[in-house]
């Protein structure tokens, strides 16, 4: 691939319409050399790699405005006073490092428990070349990881005004033009504030390199209006939408749920029965039982169990409060960020990432069962002891006994938020309830222009969930329900007052996780597969599953132990001079450890002071 994180992958509105003609094409358009078969001994047997992605299916766009006025418009160049963050391939290093210029100052947020303050540094979301990003905060509420409260020092535009203002309206042309302000995620996903992947990026330092923003509010979908959901305690008291006897309700439950292992007899009656169910029982209005099954717990209402729910609605609230008023955070530039930040670490420490580099085949040793190496596209043969393969990469030979499930995902440029308040910057989590039995939530996360993933006057739209058909059955009821669909020039009643679709994509992704090796035929035993995107909200799953494949080949090891300061790095054949006076290690003027380092041929070796490598 050409670009870094696989399916995890974020791309600009230009590199993404690149995405979509190429998983539209059928057939494998390339014509390779097989000469590489000529490499292979008598001892030795080949396991073929996949030549196509196929995790991604049934890939439909459409605009919904006048695509004819975009055709000779290009994607504008370099933005002005915009900063460049690189992330070239295994080319051009030394000229794109002079290329790269220092990142605005970041927010920082002071420790409330004992972890470091960690300064940030965004990561690329680039594919695989140079990419301009905007630094332009627009009144974000940005944060630093590190245990630590968020600090709220920022001004939104004045009510009155936003109100006055009549929305501008954008048209396709302006979407390509201003095409690398989007960063498009292939998969949709919000961080637990204390979930297993913000533990790690914290314990390992990797915080670095990467920006978040707390996701403003949690919506309801309900009665074919959308509502705002409170959470917090102070948030319950000072909602509108309960009466006093709700609010007292509501909060009983969730104290309940915080220590419900405390109370089993409260609840073992109904460990047979769903969530949904559970909760008729408990005394709560329909509006409540609404509120924490789909915007709280966020689960299903027909499979869901009891426990399972209990245990889902006591994750989110352990996670409120740690960096903002809901559970989520964001990261800047998408989500396609975190996948870079760790390729960026593991080049500091010698690791190299080959962009546009294809693997043809797996050498397996006859004798021992065991992979020895592989064989790239050039023909070169690359020896190791354990092979790590993402489940694209395998043949239909091998994944032949494995049944896959699907993911249906949309995603949306829409004109205005699904519920306009006196803030245009908000990230909103929805759950949309299923239209019909036997059909799936829709998950939808809408993220704003301060997200950094979309340009002015427009909001980037999430759809996810499991598929049950394709991704445009599955998903477009949910959007004809909360979108202006129509491309006639008048629109009446309830759509003039919908969102308006500039422009929306369907696709259906493959979800590889929770599968055995054992399913996969004739792997060798120090082969491990890693699996691409769950449909989950979290992270949780790829990071357990890369924390035991770690285990398993290094079983004495610490996963990902904490990383030094990159001032503390000192490279073979470097000498450690003395600090000159005045000089510090700002981010202003702290050494570049961008993934380009990779090309570095020595190893390295770490000052023993905090931390030892």
């Amino acid at each position: 691939k050409n670009y870094y994180g696989g399916n995890w992958a974020s791309f600009s509105f230009s590199g993404l319409l690149s995405w979509i003609k190429e998983n539209q094409q059928k057939t494998d358009s390339s014509n390779e050399r097989e000469d590489w078969r000529k490499l292979i001994l008598e001892n030795e047997e080949v396991i073929s790699l996949s030549k196509k992605d196929k995790t991604v299916q049934n890939v439909e766009d459409f605009c919904f405005g006048d695509q004819d006025s975009a055709q000779d418009v290009e994607e504008a160049g370099a933005l002005s006073k915009l900063p460049v963050f690189v992330a070239a391939g295994a080319e051009g290093v030394a000229e794109d490092l002079e290329k790269e210029t220092p990142s605005t100052e970041n927010a920082t947020t002071e420790s409330q428990e004992p972890e470091q303050a960690m300064d940030t540094e965004p990561a690329s979301a680039a594919e695989g070349k140079d990419t301009e990003m905007t630094s332009e905060k627009e009144d974000a509420q940005i944060m630093a990881l590190g245990d630590s409260t968020l600090d709220l020092g920022t001004t939104e535009a004045a009510p009155s005004e936003l109100s006055a203002q009549q929305p501008k309206r954008v048209t396709y042309s302006q979407i390509v033009r201003e095409g690398r302000r989007f960063n498009i995620d292939l998969v949709s996903k919000l961080l637990y504030s204390r979930g297993l992947l913000i533990d790690l990026l914290i314990k390992s330092n990797v915080s670095r390199y990467a920006e978040f923003k707390n996701a403003t509010r949690i919506l309801a979908f309900r009665e074919g209006k959308v509502e705002q959901v409170p959470c917090s305690r102070a948030d319950v008291f000072n909602s509108r939408q309960l009466t006093m006897v709700e609010k007292r309700m509501l909060m009983k439950f969730l104290t309940f749920c915080l220590d419900y292992e405390q109370h089993p007899d409260e609840y073992q009656d109904y460990e047979d029965s769903t969530f949904a169910q559970f909760l008729k029982t408990r005394k709560l209005t329909p509006s409540l039982q609404h509120f924490i099954l789909h915007s709280i717990a966020m689960v299903s209402e027909t499979d869901c169990s009891t426990l399972d729910g209990l245990q889902a609605t006591k994750k989110f609230l352990q996670c409120l409060g740690r960096y903002g008023n809901t559970p989520f955070l964001f990261p800047l530039y998408g989500q396609g960020e975190i996948p870079q930040c760790f390729c960026r670490m593991c080049a500091v420490f010698g690791g190299i990432y080959c962009l546009r580099h294809s693997v043809r085949c797996l050498i397996v040793d006859k004798g021992s069962g065991r992979c020895k190496a592989i064989v790239d596209h050039f023909g070169q043969r690359i020896r190791a002891n354990y092979f790590i393969v993402e489940d694209s990469y395998l043949s239909d030979g091998v994944c032949a006994s494995v049944h896959y499930r699907q993911i249906s995902r949309a995603v949306l440029i829409t004109d205005r938020s699904v519920l306009n308040t006196d803030s245009e910057q908000q990230v909103s989590i929805l759950t949309v309830p299923p239209t019909e039995p036997g059909k799936p939530a829709v998950c939808v996360i809408e993220l704003c222009s301060s997200t950094m993933t979309c340009m002015k006057e427009t909001y980037l739209v999430h759809l996810t969930c499991p598929s049950t058909s394709t991704a445009r059955e599955d998903l477009e009821p949910a959007v004809e329900k909360l979108f202006n669909l129509n491309t006639e020039k008048e629109a009446e009643g309830e759509e003039l007052e919908k969102p308006k679709v500039l422009w929306a994509v369907y696709f259906n992704m493959r979800d590889s996780s929770g599968i055995n090796k054992n399913s996969y035929n004739g792997l060798p035993s120090n082969v491990y597969v890693c699996s691409g995107p769950d449909s989950a909200l979290g992270n949780d799953y790829a990071v357990k599953q890369a924390e035991t494949i770690f285990h398993e080949m290094f079983p004495t090891e610490e996963f990902c132990p904490p990383s030094p300061n990159p001032e503390d790095i000192i490279y073979d054949g470097d000498e450690i001079a003395p600090e000159e006076p005045g000089l510090s290690n700002s981010p202003e003027t702290k050494p570049d450890t961008s993934a380009e380092e990779s090309s570095h041929e020595g190893g390295a070796a770490v000052k023993k002071e905090d931390n030892e490598v």
